[in-house]
């Protein structure tokens, strides 16, 4: 039987367009995740700091009291909502995740010890621009159908701004439905699944080779307790995250504190070596990299896709807390970056400098070099530690993405399609089980990188509310004045929280 004569030309055809596809979303990855937009987010930053008095300094104390000093804390949210400190554990679980395990150890690869550094100061301004996301999320959330405070960067657009502005408020979520089966779900799954097969390989219960089988088993629980805990509503979320979030840091901080302690002697050389680096690449990677501006890309990039400062994702979050005061629930956002970026990426980057046995700087790395780092410290057994660290991390970014995919869909369909959404969704994970999706994957960088545009604008261009509600705080809680309090744009809202005070 003769073949149809243009079944040739369909084939190049859909070659030559898979090839466009790759080649102009790597264009456009490159801008969002390049320079003028890592110029953009510091800048944001900088400008924020400078008008709050660099608040993430002078509140850092309130800041740390009213998170870590919560972790005991059982005060129970009222229906439709979450405790603040749930609000933060549930942020946190969206950026707390495998950036900060791949993330560093690709960093350092690719720029040298001294992207530590940089990653250092991307976090001190993110500290303000996250301040800044929570804060406006508080002030200019809503309540839905079902009496569930909802906000994010698409309603303080929405309702901060003037109508020219509302086409940013649309193109959030969409990017944010866009990015979330991809970022938030398969490629953690991936992760998790990575982990486990690892870990069975490492106490050689399992050779190496990949048991599709096993996977898809892997697969249909992830996506049943995706499911179980997703569709229990927003105070399941927020009850899981409490309980997850502050067992995976402290497993995975002892863990790689225990890596810094046997390795003590040689912690002020790795320092030095980071600040060194930072602006002479070269002399701690031999020649390999020579550019102090890879060296900040790379730790500036990294960062910022760790904590999410600047994308607005984790001010979704805040907006479910039970709290009637925006600056408040503020500060939570900065310990989530501290926590995220400062401590825990930190930590990551010691534990592969002092313990990885071999770096190939200039060449890419991931999760490897940095469990490297442990089994060459502990021992092979450990690495059933790390892979349930990694597979907390990993569980934990599927739960927070999900809320924030749920809250998109919301904003952009209406309620009826959000247990829909979090249904397919939570199927997602059976996909990224089994099936590699590179490209798919690539595409929702982009997206994600994406969702940064408006929110970026959003946020400057309420910066001055931004001032404005923390004087108000500061006059009310600090000074003590007789001064009516900013506690919503929404005069129901704003009288049901005075009433509450």
């Amino acid at each position: 039987m003769k073949l149809p004569a243009h079944s040739g030309s369909m084939g190049r055809n859909e070659g030559f367009m898979l090839e466009s596809i790759i080649k102009i979303n790597q264009a456009v990855n490159g801008f969002i995740w390049g320079v003028p937009a890592m110029i953009c987010i510091i800048g944001v930053g900088l400008l924020l700091s400078v008008r709050t008095r660099f608040i993430q300094v002078r509140k850092f104390g309130a800041a740390l009291k009213n998170t870590i000093g919560k972790i005991f804390d059982k005060t129970q949210a009222k229906d439709g909502s979450m405790s603040p400190f749930q609000a933060v554990c549930t942020a946190l679980a969206g950026t707390v995740g495998t950036g900060n395990i791949a993330g560093v150890a690709g960093a350092i690869a690719l720029g040298g010890p001294g992207a530590i550094f940089w990653m250092w100061c991307s976090a001190f301004l993110g500290m303000c621009t996250k301040f800044s996301e929570v804060t406006l999320a508080i002030h200019f959330r809503e309540k839905n159908a079902n009496g569930e405070y909802v906000g994010g960067p698409m309603y303080y657009i929405k309702n901060g701004l003037s109508k020219k502005w509302h086409f940013l408020a649309v193109l959030y979520p969409l990017f944010g439905v866009l990015t979330v089966f991809g970022t938030g779900n398969a490629t953690q799954v991936n992760t998790i699944v990575s982990s486990i097969h690892s870990a069975l390989h490492n106490l050689h219960i399992i050779d190496g080779t990949v048991d599709e089988r096993a996977n898809l088993i892997f697969g249909i629980f992830i996506a049943a307790f995706v499911a179980m805990v997703l569709l229990g509503g927003i105070q399941r979320i927020g009850q899981v995250s409490e309980k997850l979030v502050p067992f995976m840091a402290a497993l995975y901080v002892i863990l790689a504190i225990g890596v810094v302690i046997l390795h003590i002697s040689r912690v002020p050389a790795v320092f030095a070596m980071i600040f060194k680096s930072a602006f002479t690449p070269q002399a701690a990677t031999g020649g390999i990299i020579g550019s102090m501006f890879l060296s900040m890309k790379k730790g500036v990039s990294r960062g910022i896709f760790s904590n999410e400062a600047g994308l607005g994702t984790g001010s979704i979050a805040h907006a479910c807390a039970d709290t009637n005061n925006a600056v408040h629930q503020g500060m939570f956002g900065i310990f989530e970056v501290f926590m995220d970026t400062i401590v825990i990426c930190t930590l990551t980057g010691l534990v592969i400098l002092l313990g990885a046995p071999n770096i190939v700087y200039g060449q890419a790395a991931g999760a490897e070099l940095t469990i490297s780092g442990f089994t060459a410290t502990y021992g092979g057994w450990v690495s059933i530690f790390t892979a349930v660290a990694m597979c907390c991390f990993a569980f934990s970014t599927i739960i927070g993405w999900g809320l924030y995919g749920s809250r998109c869909i919301e904003f952009l369909g209406g309620e009826k399609l959000v247990r829909p959404f979090l249904v397919a969704y939570s199927f997602v994970s059976i996909i990224g089980a089994t099936i590699n999706l590179g490209l798919l994957w690539d595409i929702a960088d982009t997206f994600n990188g994406l969702m940064a545009i408006p929110n970026l604008i959003g946020v400057i261009a309420l910066s001055p509310v931004v001032m404005k509600i923390t004087k108000n705080y500061v006059a009310r809680i600090i000074k003590k004045e007789d001064v009516k309090p900013m506690l919503s744009v929404f005069p129901e809202i704003q009288e049901e929280q005075e009433k509450a005070m």
